[in-house]
């Protein structure tokens, strides 16, 4: 069984855990080694609980807590800040929506070692607000789920898939947006789950996000949560799940800092610059103030945004839901931002040496242009305006 780990030993672990993962980063990303040693550390560190309620046996750590902890170990592998993403979602969803006898069974199982993984997204014509993928309910009481979903963080490391799907009653109506949705938490082992190892992302490539297929698997109706009644009033479930996303982001953007100050270090002076290492020149220094501005100014918002999470659950109204939205939209986009501008801006501060395949260095561009695709900042920017311009609140879905 995993320890709980204190409040105050949270943040000491993951950097610990940080230092150990940042050490073979980049050999496997070059080599798309995915990283089994180090999800089997994760499990054994204990911050797979953090986010259990403490009446359940785990930590409740704060979102304040939770988004330094995912910005810890994005700046050591992103990769592997990202699969527990789902897993610390999807416990709320449970939080939210189980039964007491679900949260009993499943933060027991967490407790266990367990890691959860998501199996959501699908292809389609259809917009990503639909789920084709059914969970067909039984005269039993049980139900029958069967799709296929795509890019399924962790599921290769899971004990646990937890599958997205709309609730059907088998009548062979084609499920829309409004279809009733629920999460069945699959066994890694149900017969009929097949999880296929066929990411072939640019960046992020170690995150086993493979292709899940469900065919006919049966579900009996205590591993399944209601998804859709978590919308129905003001929560901080979307608030939240785009927090660690951007926490990721935030990640991207100092550990590819951190990268582009050590190869300033070995670079060359430019020969106009007039000085004896590249650090000395004028035009290097304005380069590294400029990065640093933007990457800390995203390093404060994602802060803030936690803060406003927290201080939102402990007085949930409609209002403080969307400032907790709103406030964690902006630091997405700052964190977007900041991501980007360090991955590019390292090159310029490491010199030509910098872009050597040896070093691997392009893995934060790649990381951070393939992560940072996740839910649209062109969508943030108009909710942020929105609310702004006319305090138009933002929509309830788990996407802000």
């Amino acid at each position: 069984m995993t320890v709980s780990l204190p409040a105050d030993a949270v943040l000491d672990v993951a950097a610990k855990l940080a230092g150990q993962f940042e050490i073979d980063a980049a050999t496997r990303d070059e080599q798309r080694q995915l990283p089994y040693d180090q999800v089997a550390a994760l499990k054994e560190s204990g911050l797979l609980t953090i986010s259990v309620p403490e009446r359940y046996g785990g930590t409740g750590a704060s979102a304040t807590v939770l988004a330094e902890v995912f910005r810890l170990l994005a700046h050591a592998d992103p990769s592997i800040a990202q699969i527990p993403q789902s897993h610390v979602t999807f416990l709320e969803a449970l939080r939210l929506q189980g039964t007491e006898a679900q949260k009993e069974f499943f933060f027991g199982s967490v407790g266990d070692g367990a890691l959860l993984a998501n199996a959501q997204s699908e292809r389609g014509p259809h917009t990503i607000d639909v789920d084709t993928t059914s969970l067909r309910r039984q005269p039993s009481g049980g139900h029958v789920l069967s799709g296929r979903k795509y890019y399924c963080t962790g599921a290769l490391f899971a004990d646990w898939i937890l599958v997205r799907a709309s609730v059907t009653d088998g009548s062979g109506a084609a499920p829309t947006a409004a279809t009733p949705k629920a999460i069945a938490f699959v066994a890694r082992d149900t017969p009929g789950v097949e999880v296929v190892d066929d990411w072939d992302g640019m960046g992020q490539r170690t995150t086993a996000s493979g292709t899940a297929i469900l065919d006919d698997v049966v579900v009996p109706a205590e591993h399944v949560v209601p998804f859709s009644p978590i919308f129905a009033g003001p929560s901080t479930y979307g608030a939240r799940a785009q927090l660690w996303h951007a926490a990721i982001d935030v990640g991207l953007a100092t550990g590819a800092l951190a990268a582009g100050v050590r190869e300033s270090g070995r670079a060359r002076p430019h020969f106009e610059a007039r000085v004896q290492t590249a650090t000395e020149d004028p035009t290097l220094i304005a380069a590294a103030g400029e990065l640093t501005v933007t990457v800390r100014g995203a390093q404060a918002l994602l802060a803030e945004a936690a803060r406003r999470v927290d201080a939102a659950e402990d007085a949930l109204t409609p209002q403080s839901a969307a400032e907790a939205s709103i406030a964690v939209a902006v630091a997405k986009v700052a964190a977007t931002r900041a991501a980007l501008a360090a991955a590019e801006g390292l090159f310029e501060l490491g010199g030509t040496r910098s872009a050597s395949a040896a070093a691997n260095l392009s893995r934060f561009w790649r990381d951070a242009r393939t992560h940072t695709l996740h839910d649209p900042t062109r969508w943030k920017l108009q909710h942020i305006g929105r609310y702004t311009l006319s305090g138009t609140v933002p929509p309830r879905h788990g996407q802000i």
